[in-house]
């Protein structure tokens, strides 16, 4: 019987309607894919056994004596979690984005295990889509990772995987349950002492430990958030941020994150709103470091926050650049930062892994007011496979907290690199506005590199409308 940490049990009392605490991740597979509910329901069944968490549901302990526990669902019915939706004719991008707009701020049932995966028919007309959630609670990326991670394969050949019979494990007995938590708390004193002093729901709405810092000013940015959601997406090609990288230096997170900077500055400006020299905004943007043994160890525990300030304020996209790399030069030469292809070459599809665990890091560290959330994670360049059929396309989908309205995951995978931006539905609906200025920026930063730089296409991908 393992307890939740303090951390996932704030997670758990904070979900509510307007702040859904769950992470999620939209896949496409490349046109022709055929796979199919049952088909994906039997891949899921094989590989569950791989994240026994995923079986399982969260249960309170009684007058709030310690936190939750989890415990295997005794209930627990595949059917309730894979489930199927259609886009309605031709399917395009819009109606996607719109989909999975309304699916990310649609909250997860806390009394069961504590993940969807919705398989997506008719994009562009005969193309699959995968949407995978989880709570916030359930991926700490050291007991338990995504669920994309064991889906998705580097191979398209079928993988031989033991599987045996699960049954539940019996609930214990309220005694029980109470008699462990008083043991768990002998031996844990402070966090005892801890959960004594503020139960876990009251430290929840009291504290501004997770995404509920009410001292962050009021901007574009920053706002009450309502129950729904907008999404929106953005590829471009790698080797437009490489080559803008190699004229200017830095790195190509540097480039990423100068260009979001910029897209900002533009979608601003698009709405009148007032944009002068100073203007900035705090973010917050998770990045892996190495472990004393110089590599990742547990993907929860090699991750920190650093806060950024985003000159939005500079009209120069070169010195923009340049301020965003001096700004992220300490973490460099900290001799902790791990390489790109050191993260983009962990076993599996780690990266769907590493955007839960940024999300779960900015929100920990929200009482250092951020108004915006970036996570990016370089990914595999080599084709994923789920059930044998590639996938095209990856976008990340962190959630909103606190009165931040707006995050944006970046992933690159497969010479692309491919952001997904959320946005609150009331807040920001302009977000495709906000994805065209971003694409925008990286533009002006591609047109500022000389000419004896070879020059990538570079644009957003725009599907064909019937």
């Amino acid at each position: 019987m393992q307890r939740l940490s303090p951390l996932d049990a704030m997670f758990l009392h904070q979900d509510s309607p307007t702040v859904p605490r769950q992470v999620a991740s939209l896949a496409i597979l490349e046109p022709g894919a055929k796979l199919d509910h049952d088909r994906l329901v039997h891949v899921i069944n094989e590989r569950i056994d791989l994240v026994p968490r995923y079986r399982q549901i969260p249960r309170f302990v009684p007058g709030g004596l310690g936190t939750p526990v989890w415990l295997d669902d005794e209930n627990f019915d595949i059917s309730l979690h894979v489930r199927r939706s259609a886009l309605p004719r031709p399917g395009g991008q819009d109606a996607l984005h719109e989909l999975v707009g309304r699916l990310i701020a649609r909250r997860l049932d806390l009394d069961r295990a504590l993940w969807e995966l919705y398989l997506i028919e008719g994009y562009q007309g005969n193309q699959l889509a995968l949407l995978f959630k989880a709570h916030q609670a359930l991926v700490d990326g050291s007991h338990t990772i995504d669920l994309a991670q064991v889906l998705l394969e580097e191979s398209a050949s079928e993988r031989d995987i033991p599987h045996e019979e699960w049954r539940p494990r019996p609930a214990p007995h309220t005694a029980g349950l109470v008699g462990g938590t008083l043991r768990h708390n002998l031996k844990h004193p402070a966090e005892a002492l801890r959960v004594a002093e503020h139960s876990v729901g009251r430290l929840a709405r009291r504290l501004p430990l997770v995404g509920t810092d009410a001292s962050v000013p009021r901007t574009v940015l920053s706002t009450e958030l309502s129950r729904h959601r907008r999404f929106a997406t953005l590829a471009a090609d790698l080797d437009a941020f490489r080559s803008v990288r190699e004229e200017h230096g830095g790195t190509v997170n540097d480039v990423i994150l100068a260009s979001i900077a910029g897209g900002i500055r533009g979608w601003m400006l698009t709405r009148a709103e007032p944009v002068t020299a100073k203007t900035s905004f705090r973010a917050m943007v998770p990045m892996s470091v190495a472990s004393d043994e110089g590599h990742p160890t547990s993907l929860g525990s090699t991750v920190r926050g650093h806060l950024l300030s985003l000159p939005v304020g500079e009209t120069n996209p070169v010195v923009r650049l340049h301020q965003v790399s001096y700004a992220l030069k300490d973490h460099r030469e900290t001799g902790s930062a791990v390489a790109a292809n050191t993260l983009a070459n962990l076993p599996g599809f780690a990266t769907s892994t590493f955007h839960a665990v940024g999300a779960r890091v900015a929100d920990a560290e929200a009482g250092r007011g951020h108004q915006i959330v970036i996570t990016n994670v370089p990914g595999p360049q080599d084709p994923v496979y789920m059930a044998g059929e590639a996938v095209s396309e990856v976008y990340p989908c962190v959630p909103l907290s606190g009165y931040r309205a707006l995050s944006i995951g970046v992933t690159s995978y497969r010479s692309k690199v491919f952001f997904g931006i959320v946005a609150d539905r009331d807040a920001v609906p302009d977000v495709d506005v906000l994805a065209q200025c971003i694409e925008d920026a990286l533009a002006e930063l591609v047109d500022s590199v000389s000419s004896r730089t070879t020059r990538a296409p570079r644009g957003r991908q725009r599907p064909s409308k019937s």
